[in-house]
């Protein structure tokens, strides 16, 4: 047997588990009759067999999996779903495998970038997929196979620590593992539910709300229309947007423990909540009155208005956009792109470096300055009330420097296709930082087709190795790694 016989045999059962989830878009197809029916049956079929065959192929072998296992586990599960999910987008639209993986990578990772154009006809059931895929990988479809797998006798604990993000990964909510999954699903799927009923109440048609709530809880993007929010025009639909987009962008695992103890009290004790708000508040004002002073907005409430709504949708690197903000002076946007890389928390479905590890950065930066003043003091990096352990700092400072050379080095390979050097930094930006709109040629009011294939592959690797936060793929494309 195969040294990853286990890795093969559970990845059967969560490729078969992602077949399933097709039969929501396939069964609206037939209630609708939209065209699409036989794209989903064929998908469907093809993604169950196969899934089905690993399984088969594999299924003798059931011991537990190790550190080396999760990391490839999680790999291979972000790597071969979205080859599933672009299935039906390639039978039914007819555009090429790249365009159609970068799709359903940019859902699956929550990064919200999209090739295609006349969203408003497509397909209610295409719709509906593109924001099912955002909202599965908003929390994870590997969590939700964690509290599966158990039952069929595959442990889950390596596999959560090397899909959990943020720094403190050992943390745990619940004695076991399964009941940590179960629990944040459980309450992933009621703050979703919320935000579809808070859509609906706004102005939404049910179908919006449904595909605008999976897109919101999962900080990914999407939308049914070519103008995104934009095509609403609605103050209240923005409102309930930024509610739920400032929730998503908290740790679920805080939301967990807060609904679970019925108080907020966990936030009083998060060290990234605060930050978090605080950090947003202030952008909003800085950036309205910027964009009001330059006479984008003939009034301050107007301004106030569409930068609150675009700069939390930026900042949570959800990418909604209400307005083309890439006409604002330029260092709005930039700005907002800034903020895209840590303002959301750790354990949140957002992107970027995380306000945790922001926060070790700066309190680690802090202590060397004291440091070089009072060489001979001692002084200890505190985050929640707790001393970092120096692993951990060491770690974090590790992430944030290959986190800036990989979007120094991808943003050069760009460059080098003879992508100008705004789309091309901005593009990356987004796409690490699972974002979704750049500027320049791939800006909120455009799409990523303008892009040739080889530059789309660059940026479905960018989207790759943000949602899997550097470290977990860059493991296993070390040497290393294979050794025995």
């Amino acid at each position: 047997m195969t040294r990853f016989a286990p890795v093969y045999r559970a990845l059967g059962m969560i490729i078969m588990l992602f077949g399933l989830t097709m039969l929501a878009p396939l069964i609206l197809s037939y209630a609708t009759n939209d065209g699409a029916q036989t794209a989903y049956d064929e998908a469907f079929l093809l993604t169950f067999l196969c899934g089905t065959f690993l399984w088969y192929r594999y299924r003798n072998c059931k011991r537990d999996l190790n550190i080396r296992d999760g990391f490839l586990m999680v790999v291979l599960v972000w790597s071969v779903l979205p080859a599933f999910a672009a299935i039906p987008l390639m039978l039914q639209l007819g555009i090429s495998h790249t365009d159609a993986y970068f799709e359903a990578m940019s859902g699956l990772t929550t990064t919200g970038s999209t090739v295609l154009s006349n969203l408003d006809t497509l397909p209610m059931s295409i719709n509906l997929w593109r924001h099912q895929l955002v909202w599965t990988g908003g929390m994870g479809l590997i969590v939700l196979a964690i509290a599966v797998l158990p039952l069929l006798g595959i442990g889950g604990r390596q596999m959560f620590k090397a899909e959990t993000p943020g720094p403190m990964k050992d943390a745990k909510m619940t004695p076991r593992i399964a009941e940590t999954a179960k629990g944040l699903w459980l309450v992933y799927l009621g703050v979703s539910v919320a935000c579809i009923v808070g859509y609906r109440w706004a102005g939404m048609s049910w179908f919006d709300a449904v595909c605008h709530g999976f897109s919101t809880m999962g900080l990914g993007g999407f939308s049914t229309h070519d103008a995104s929010f934009g095509f609403f025009n609605s103050p209240a639909i923005e409102f309930i947007a930024i509610v739920f987009m400032l929730i998503a962008g908290m740790n679920f695992g805080t939301l967990f423990l807060a609904v679970n103890g019925r108080s907020l009290r966990p936030y009083l004790h998060d060290p990234e909540a605060g930050w978090f708000i605080g950090v947003c508040l202030v952008s909003i004002f800085v950036v309205g009155l910027y964009i009001w002073k330059d006479g984008i907005y003939p009034d301050l409430d107007t301004a106030l208005r569409h930068s609150a709504f675009n700069v939390i949708s930026i900042a949570t690197t959800t990418g909604y956009a209400s307005v083309d903000f890439a006409l604002w002076p330029i260092f709005a946007p930039l700005w907002m792109l800034f903020l895209s890389s840590f303002a959301t928390s750790a354990g949140s479905t957002g992107g970027g470096i995380k306000m945790m590890r922001a926060l070790l950065l700066y309190k680690q930066v802090y202590r060397e300055l004291l440091r070089a003043m009072h060489p001979n003091a001692v002084y200890n990096v505190r985050i929640g009330g707790q001393v970092a352990p120096q692993p951990i700092l060491f770690a974090v400072l590790a992430f944030a420097f290959m986190y800036m050379v990989s979007i120094v080095t991808l943003t050069l390979v760009l460059v080098f296709t003879g992508l100008d050097i705004v789309s091309a930094f901005t593009a990356i930006v987004a796409s690490v930082n699972n974002t979704g709109p750049g500027l320049g040629v791939v800006g909120p009011s455009t799409t990523y087709e303008v892009l040739e294939d080889f530059q789309t592959w660059v940026c479905i690797f960018g989207m790759l190795l943000g949602r899997l936060e550097i470290f977990t793929l860059l493991v296993v494309l070390t040497p290393a790694f294979w050794r025995k």
